[in-house]
């Protein structure tokens, strides 16, 4: 693997929404790997506004208001991050990222939070030059559910 680049996705989403992030360049020997996410409500005033996002690698659907939001058993799952609405959401533990994790298709982030505010989310990311058979098992692996 040589590292060819950086990439910033950053956007805003609903609380329980699924946002495709489209990354997919129509080459399979080219990939991205996650190494940071971040994510703060829209209201940093409030002090019971805690959330948390997860990215995955294909689509898993909308997240229920509890439950089923981290699940380090299901391969599509490949970072979680969450923040703190008593810190104004500053002070969040640092996400949790799968250090293998490899994206030659899309990008999906789902959220989950205390209030009713949109979830603010940036992810950093670094684009590689991979073999044709690295792209292969990542697609592989990345569909996977257990």
């Amino acid at each position: 693997m040589k590292k060819i680049g950086e990439y910033t996705a950053r956007g805003q989403m609903a609380e329980s929404t699924e946002v495709k992030i489209q990354l997919f360049d129509g080459r399979f020997d080219t990939a991205y790997k996650v190494v940071d996410v971040r994510a703060l409500s829209g209201d940093v005033g409030s002090s019971g506004d805690d959330g948390s996002v997860r990215l995955s690698t294909a689509p898993i659907g909308p997240m229920p208001t509890s439950g089923d939001m981290i699940d380090f058993s299901d391969n599509r799952q490949i970072a979680w991050a969450g923040f703190n609405g008593a810190s104004n959401g500053f002070d969040a533990a640092p996400a949790v990222i799968d250090p293998d994790n490899l994206v030659v298709e899309d990008l999906y982030i789902s959220g989950q939070h205390g209030g009713s505010d949109p979830i603010n989310y940036i992810i950093y990311m670094e684009k590689y030059d991979i073999s044709e058979w690295q792209g292969a098992l990542a697609m592989v692996r990345a569909t996977s559910q257990a």
